[in-house]
């Protein structure tokens, strides 16, 4: 299998192997398969990311990451099956795992509330240490938001809102907390999901 170089440095094969075959190639040793794989599905996969959640920047990482994770873990890979399948499968799970974790945002959650019955019971989470600095001052500010809306809301609201959304507890253990049975806790949770979502309004226009 001979190997040629490419404009800017990367490396093509000819006649060009198969994907299983640069699977074989790597395994053995030779870094250029990587790189040739890399080079095979780096642009397909960010167009296939970037589709699902909707943000360039952050879909690069993603499929910096799904690379990342091919690189760990190429020795599992089954030669039997389409390497095409298993790497989007990979970029598939990072995507969905970014979408499930924006809707831990209040922006995303006012414009679409969770149904009831959803088994995630994490916190909303305003905090990451690895957010850029206007990032950190944008969650700051946005707590600050959802902390005064929160607190116009009617008592018996705040107190189910508070300890679903903001502390992550559980329906049973809101249930034990506030003496009530789960219907209720679920009917009031609902009620002051969709009460937040019209309070908050006017601080996101």
């Amino acid at each position: 299998m001979a190997v040629t170089r490419r404009w800017g440095g990367s490396v093509s094969f000819s006649p060009a192997p198969d994907n299983a075959q640069l699977v074989a190639a790597h395994l053995a040793g030779d870094a250029r398969a990587f790189q040739e794989l890399v080079a095979r599905y780096r642009g397909r996969l960010l167009s296939f990311v970037n589709r699902m959640i909707g943000d360039r920047e952050r879909s690069e990482d993603l499929v910096q990451e799904a690379f990342v994770r091919v690189y760990r873990h190429l020795h599992r890979f089954d030669p039997s099956k389409k390497f095409s399948t298993w790497i989007y499968t990979i970029a598939s799970n990072l995507a969905k795992n970014e979408l499930r974790n924006r809707k831990r945002s209040p922006l995303v959650f006012y414009e679409s509330l969770r149904p009831q019955g959803e088994e995630d019971v994490r916190p909303l989470q305003f905090e990451d240490a690895r957010a850029r600095p206007d990032e950190m001052f944008s969650n700051r500010h946005l707590r600050e938001m959802v902390d005064a809306t929160v607190a116009t809301l009617p008592a018996h609201h705040r107190q189910v809102f508070v300890l679903r959304e903001l502390e992550g507890r559980s329906y049973e253990e809101i249930a034990r907390l506030t003496q009530c049975n789960l219907g209720t806790v679920k009917s009031r949770l609902n009620r002051a999901r969709r009460s937040f979502a019209e309070r908050i309004a006017p601080y996101l226009d």
